[in-house]
């Protein structure tokens, strides 16, 4: 069976599959996307990587420090020039379902925030029809 607290976590938010036997961590499906949730040091990790390029993230860090103030989600980057934009919340291991269900909504919440800044950044500008000047 899977780590208790990463099964406890699948029955809480009602997620219709299992976690293999022994693992500390479970990728779920969510929006078509996929979040990882690990069990590890007495807490549970949600993460998801942002679809973005290298040059979008001095883009999305400039908006990190407003989301800050209302979100539990962090913005982060992996360590590598290639590596993309993620986010990523954590909870205690040992949380309620209904916490741990508020926990994973609110995850989502965020990411869907995210999602659609990054959606605007590879969307085209819009046109701008021609004008003229009558005098």
């Amino acid at each position: 069976m899977a780590s208790p607290p990463l099964q406890r976590f699948l029955e809480a938010i009602g997620y219709p599959e299992r976690a293999a036997e022994g693992a500390a961590s479970f990728d779920l499906v969510v929006d078509g996307g996929e979040v990882r949730v690990r069990a590890e040091g007495g807490r549970l990790f949600l993460s998801r990587a942002l679809p973005c390029e290298a040059d979008d993230l001095p883009r999305l860090a400039a908006l990190a420090p407003g989301r800050m103030l209302r979100e539990e989600a962090v913005l982060a980057a992996g360590p590598g020039p290639t590596d993309g934009a993620f986010l990523w919340q954590d909870a205690p291991d040992t949380a309620d379902a209904r916490t741990l269900q508020r926990f994973f909504e609110s995850f989502c919440d965020s990411c869907d925030w995210w999602l659609d800044r990054v959606g605007e950044f590879s969307a085209p500008p819009p046109e701008i029809p021609p004008m003229m000047i009558r005098p």
